[in-house]
C-alpha cells in the first residue's frame, strides 16, 4: 500500500519487485498525479497496480491484506493523520510493516514548510496512538527519516 503516492515514484518500483503474484494499491488526492500513474504502469507492462483519487482518510483497500503500508514524505499533508493511521490498521496483515519515511522537523532546501513536518518523536507519537508498536526510527540522509513500526 502506497498512501499519498503521487505519480508512483516508490510504487512503480513495488510493483516491478512484487512481480505478477502481487499486487501494489496506490492512492492520492491528485487525479493527475494518479493518472501519470497509471500511465507510466500501463507503458511498464505492470498490470499489478491498483491506483485509487481518493483521500487517504477515506481509503481502506482490504481488510488484513497488506504486507507492506508505506508513506513516503506525506503523513504531515492529511487533514487527519490519526485517521490515516488507523486505516493502515485495518488494511495490514499482523505479520505486516508500517514503513514512514518523512521530513526532519528542521531547515532545509527543499520541503514542507518546518512548521508542517512532523518530528521522529510526534510521527512516533502518532503511529502509536493509532495502534502500532515502533519498531526503529532511523536516518535516512541528511533530511529524512524512517520509522518502521508493526501492528
Amino acid at each position: 500500500m502506497d498512501i499519498g503516492c503521487g505519480d508512483g515514484f516508490f510504487a512503480i518500483p513495488a510493483a516491478e519487485i512484487t512481480g505478477k503474484g502481487g499486487r501494489v494499491f496506490a492512492v492520492d488526492a491528485d487525479a493527475s498525479a494518479i493518472s501519470r500513474l497509471n500511465d507510466r504502469a500501463a507503458e511498464k507492462g505492470l498490470s499489478n497496480v491498483t491506483a485509487r483519487v481518493e483521500a487517504a482518510e477515506e481509503t481502506v483497500f482490504c481488510e488484513s491484506c497488506a504486507d507492506l503500508v508505506f508513506y513516503s514524505i506525506v503523513l504531515h499533508d492529511f487533514s487527519d493523520p490519526g485517521m490515516v493511521l488507523r486505516n493502515a490498521k485495518r488494511m495490514i496483515k499482523p505479520s505486516g510493516s508500517l514503513v514512514n519515511l518523512d521530513w526532519k522537523k528542521k531547515p532545509s532546501e527543499f520541503g514542507p514548510p518546518v512548521s508542517i513536518r512532523f518530528s521522529e518523536e510526534e510521527a512516533v507519537s502518532l503511529i502509536e496512538a493509532a495502534g502500532f508498536r515502533v519498531e526503529s526510527v532511523k536516518d535516512s540522509g541528511q533530511d529524512h527519516y524512517i520509522v518502521v513500526a508493526k501492528p
